[in-house]
């Protein structure tokens, strides 16, 4: 008898999973915001190549900084653009930030659009083409900054400046914010945001690099799939130290300090922390999942009784996967004695971690210090806990999905937590809706090429990414 029950009740059991899985059809897609705006590509890709030929490279050495090749990236956006310089006021705020205000109709719900021009060092040996000569050569633009970001204050600038020519007039004031140090102390977006803040600017929407348009990335959705970042993972370095007596190396201890270092890395990598989905992406499995193959379907559409199936799955699969539903601890510096043979008094190691929305830089380090034992001491170098999520029934959040339907009608539209930090973290003080989008259609392997060698785009997307910033500001 009790053997029969169980056949029922698993035969019951699986005809719901099924019927779910049936039933769990794709939502309708948000209705494109107008059709595609044909622009003048060619000199899109020029002015792209003018930008990369710039060579505002940032550095945690203000020292190292060039200023006149970011002076003359300023310079090059007022001769490109002169109806934005008209129709716009700009201001120089910290060291390499432009604000630029585009005054509406209306100052009630206003709007920011962000990127930065500063770009990574190269190596230029390691370039097949010189990094910032900015060549166009069948199609495709060479260069530092092509995908990241300047093609993307490129799209700001070059929409804007097509909207104006046709006399157009926002609806609310629109501001644009470029930042001089992205990628290396991100001093410049803290000090816009002061700006906005000291002037009441609280604004509706921020929208700043982040996610793209990608294929194969999602389990079973052959579908190109437009991800808009969100939220943010937090970022914290920690240092770890142990200390050690010091002397000859022919008379070592029992450990070294390398070696209780050594160990202390060891259980810190052998104790992940827990797994867990934030709202984002469980709303990514229930918009993408739909579009998955059945088997798929039938996993996301029950994640009531699949999700620790699915964290260990996604746990096992490494990299990107991983990185989504938990806090990740990469270790990435060492030190310890100067020379060969002698005993470091003492030896270090920093650990790059970044945050999942369930845990805070507080609980990451008693998580460390837990594994990593009383012989070592850890502090907090730096750190940013993880951004609040925006939310994805919000108006906001519809214009920028239909701007993208508008540029690519075949993407499906989805929310994940973007995985790096952005300048966009510090706009969470002003604004609920910050979000994350690159509108570009990007393989894996142009993906790949951002901070490093040989970074290139096909100039058409140059144009794409355009468009979807015209759509974008007609809305606001």
């Amino acid at each position: 008898m009790i053997g029969w029950i169980i056949l029922g009740a698993f035969v019951v059991l699986l005809a719901v999973l099924l019927v779910r899985a049936a039933m769990f059809r794709p939502k309708e897609e948000p209705a494109p915001a107008g059709e595609k705006p044909q622009l003048e590509g060619k000199r899109i890709a020029e002015n792209l190549a003018a930008m990369v030929r710039c060579k505002t490279v940032s550095s945690y050495d203000p020292s190292r900084m060039d200023d006149e090749e970011f002076e003359a990236f300023r310079r090059l956006l007022k001769e490109r653009y002169p109806l934005v310089h008209s129709a716009c006021t700009l201001d120089r705020v910290a060291r390499n930030g432009l604000l630029y205000r585009w005054p509406g109709k209306s100052s009630d719900s206003p709007s920011v659009l962000m990127a930065h021009y500063d770009v990574v060092p190269v190596r230029e040996e390691d370039w097949e083409k010189p990094p910032f000569a900015g060549i166009i050569e069948d199609g495709v633009l060479w260069g530092r900054g092509s995908i990241d970001t300047k093609i993307t204050l490129c799209g700001v600038m070059e929409g804007a400046e097509y909207l104006l020519n046709k006399g157009f007039v926002p609806e609310n004031d629109i501001y644009f914010c470029f930042g001089g140090d992205e990628e290396s102390s991100s001093l410049d977006a803290p000090a816009l945001v002061a700006e906005l803040q000291s002037r009441g600017v609280r604004p509706a929407l921020v929208a700043d690099e982040g996610g793209a348009v990608v294929n194969n990335v999602f389990p079973g959705v052959s579908e190109p799939c437009a991800l808009i970042g969100a939220g943010e993972k937090g970022l914290c370095n920690l240092e770890f130290r142990a200390a050690g007596k010091g002397g000859h190396a022919s008379t070592p201890p029992k450990h070294t300090a390398v070696g209780v270092l050594a160990s202390a890395i060891a259980a810190v990598e052998a104790h992940p922390m827990k797994a867990s989905f934030p709202k984002p992406t469980k709303e990514m499995f229930d918009i993408l999942g739909r579009r998955a193959s059945f088997g798929y379907r039938v996993l996301f559409a029950n994640q009531w009784l699949f999700e620790p199936l699915l964290k260990k799955v996604f746990s096992a699969m490494g990299g990107e996967l991983n990185a989504m539903c938990r806090t990740t601890t990469a270790f990435t510096m060492t030190a310890g004695s100067n020379a060969p043979n002698v005993l470091p008094a003492e030896a270090t190691a920093t650990v790059n971690c970044r945050i999942s929305g369930a845990d805070s830089i507080a609980s990451l380090k008693a998580h460390c210090q837990k594994y990593a034992g009383d012989q070592v001491s850890i502090r907090v170098l730096q750190g940013s806990e993880p951004t609040p999520y925006a939310d994805t029934s919000s108006e906001p959040w519809k214009k920028v999905s239909r701007a993208i339907r508008a540029v690519y009608p075949d993407a499906v539209v989805a929310p994940y937590v973007m995985l790096a930090c952005s300048d966009s973290r510090h706009y969470c003080a002003i604004c609920d809706n910050v979000m994350r989008f690159s509108p570009l259609r990007l393989t894996k392997e142009e993906r790949e090429l951002i901070h490093a060698a040989n970074e290139r785009i096909p100039v058409e997307k140059a144009a794409d990414c355009a468009a979807f910033y015209v759509r974008l500001i007609e809305q606001l």
